[in-house]
């Protein structure tokens, strides 16, 4: 799906095609839409190729991650922070992989942060950051919350402005 600011989305592609089967130059069709003459040709390569289908959104996410950690080297990285209760940067020296690497993996594997665990059995003692109790109700304004601040004696007639001391 084209994000709102594109200047092509399908019917602007197809409209593209269009003119340029009636006979427009490619320069003429790019100025007219207000894109690149790469971006005409594009169009109408994709649309030559695939047809209409060519004009649709493509997914940019690449097909491989060639330099993804092997799921291999992930259990070693989780075995070793279950055994010996260490951060990412030793285990980073003691794998040679990067310590934000060993971070990621961690995260990835819902391994609980070293200062949430007990420092002899490893097990996880402390509770999230996150508040069990919400404030949320069935209802607009069934809860009102409201900061008061408490106020000095203020004279009649008013306080030091207008009395200029």
């Amino acid at each position: 799906m084209s994000h709102r600011n594109a200047r092509t989305t399908f019917h602007g592609r197809l409209l593209i095609v269009q003119r340029y089967q009636a006979g427009w130059a490619k320069a003429h069709i790019a100025k007219a839409m207000g894109v690149s003459r790469k971006c005409v040709h594009t169009w109408i390569t994709r649309y030559e190729t695939d047809g209409e289908a060519g004009l649709c959104d493509r997914p940019s996410r690449p097909h491989t991650t060639p330099t993804r950690v092997t799921h291999g080297l992930e259990n070693q990285i989780v075995a070793w922070r279950r055994r010996h209760r260490c951060g990412p940067d030793e285990i980073s020296a003691k794998l040679g992989v990067c310590a934000r690497t060993v971070s990621r993996v961690l995260r990835r594997r819902d391994v609980p942060y070293l200062r949430d665990c007990d420092p002899m059995t490893g097990h996880v003692i402390r509770a999230s950051k996150a508040t069990a109790v919400r404030y949320e109700r069935s209802r607009p304004g069934e809860l009102v919350h409201m900061d008061v601040k408490k106020l000095g004696r203020i004279p009649d007639g008013g306080g030091w402005r207008t009395r200029a001391r």
